[in-house]
């Protein structure tokens, strides 16, 4: 059985993945999202769907906001950039066949204050014609010292990730600005960061400006990865890498600020789906970001606490759970009634994860941190602060607190 998750989004049907162009309109919540309606797998011919939300928790979808067509063949992930003079701009990847990997940049607008229908306009920003590549897409657009930045993510032919970088004065004519950064790293190494940065985005929180993009390799992709740095004249030089999540599920979280202008990340998760009732894939809680000793720290944005303390039962799925998992409450088994379990013990050296016969996985926790857990019928979330672990799946999941005298994993 699986119960539709209640404070996570999903869509009425249909595919979804990257969540995008986060925006306050009104006071309410937009977010724009990859959907493939009428399927259960992902396609390449993606749309931005769109749904909007008073409190971030509760979302009603809109019709489609941009559609393949129109020289588009994939309408693929992007952002939205907005100021006084020009409104809000979507910049999107278009991608056309037969080669899906090397995206081009274009701009649509809102034709209603409700943003529901979207005109598309020119492509503004190709591959530049001197760097050898095999994939670029998802640009991330910004405002910067009296200009529009974007960040571009890049595989480059010889296996090294990076994000480009772009300026313009208007938010219409770019310019080149080189490699904004770029990483060649080993397996071997403490922070792994692939051949392609998917979704690279900068911003700032508590004065450190961030980069954080998703890693994938080979069509593999793994896991969200962080560098602090400086951020100056469109080149970003890291300082430190560090990983941002753990397991399988989440991926390809969108940058947004909330009404209070307070930073925010929300991911992609993958692995919640449900195929007979026709949808698959959801967004993770909102998370509010802050820097805590050099390093970037989530935890569940207040909105989504208060409206899962004020949840009263409906009779219509499993009510969520959110709580604090503590070293003395004992271990916890995840089991999605199929036979597949999942171990978690804590201890101070963090969070020791066994999924099934893999190897096992140690999230690290701070000594002392609080550990937030989410159980949302198949998705569980477990936000450790300066980390988070994510588990997603096809039936509910049910999470048992075992017997602290007898460890779940030695």
């Amino acid at each position: 059985m699986t119960s539709r998750p209640r404070i996570h989004f999903t869509a009425a049907s249909g595919w979804i993945n990257d969540p995008h162009g986060l925006s306050v309109v009104d006071d309410r919540y937009h977010l724009f999202f990859q959907h493939v309606p009428g399927s259960t797998t992902w396609a390449p011919q993606c749309r931005w769907g769109h749904a909007v939300s008073d409190d971030l928790v509760h979302w009603s979808e809109h019709p489609i906001a941009l559609e393949p067509g129109d020289g588009d063949d994939g309408v693929w992930s992007g952002s939205i950039a907005r100021d006084d003079d020009q409104g809000a701009r979507a910049y999107y990847t278009s991608v056309q066949v037969p080669d899906f990997g090397i995206g081009r940049v274009r701009v649509a607008r809102p034709a209603d204050p409700q943003w529901r229908r979207w005109v598309k306009e020119e492509i503004v920003v190709g591959l530049p014609p001197e760097l050898d590549a095999i994939a670029f897409r998802d640009p991330f657009v910004f405002r910067d010292a009296g200009c529009w930045r974007m960040l571009i993510g890049v595989a480059l032919s010889n296996g090294t990730a990076a994000a480009t970088s772009f300026s313009s004065p208007d938010g219409h004519a770019w310019t080149y600005d080189g490699i904004a950064a770029s990483r060649s790293s080993a397996l071997t190494e403490p922070v792994w960061t692939g051949s392609l940065w998917e979704c690279p985005q900068l911003f700032t929180v508590d004065g450190q400006d961030v980069l954080v993009t998703s890693i994938w390799d080979n069509d593999v992709l793994h896991y969200v990865a962080y560098a602090t740095g400086r951020w100056e004249n469109g080149r970003f030089r890291p300082d430190t890498w560090r990983r941002l999540t753990y397991g399988e599920s989440y991926y390809a979280p969108s940058f947004f600020r909330d009404r209070l202008g307070r930073p925010c990340l929300i991911f992609w998760l993958r692995g919640a789906l449900d195929e007979q009732a026709g949808w698959a894939g959801a967004h993770s809680v909102p998370y509010l970001l802050s820097m805590v000793d050099g390093e970037l720290v989530m935890r569940v944005h207040p909105g989504v606490e208060t409206q899962v303390k004020a949840w009263e039962p409906d009779g219509d799925g499993i009510a969520p759970l959110l709580t604090q998992w503590r070293p003395a409450d004992g271990d916890l088994r995840i089991s999605d009634g199929t036979g597949a379990t999942t171990l978690l013990h804590r201890d101070s050296g963090g969070i020791r994860v066994q999924q099934g016969d893999q190897a096992p996985v140690t999230v690290p926790v701070a000594p002392g941190a609080a550990v937030t857990l989410i159980v949302d019928g198949p998705i569980v979330e477990v936000c450790c602060g300066s980390c988070g672990y994510a588990l997603a799946s096809g039936a509910d999941l049910d999470v048992q607190v075992l017997d602290p005298e007898t460890p779940a994993a030695p």
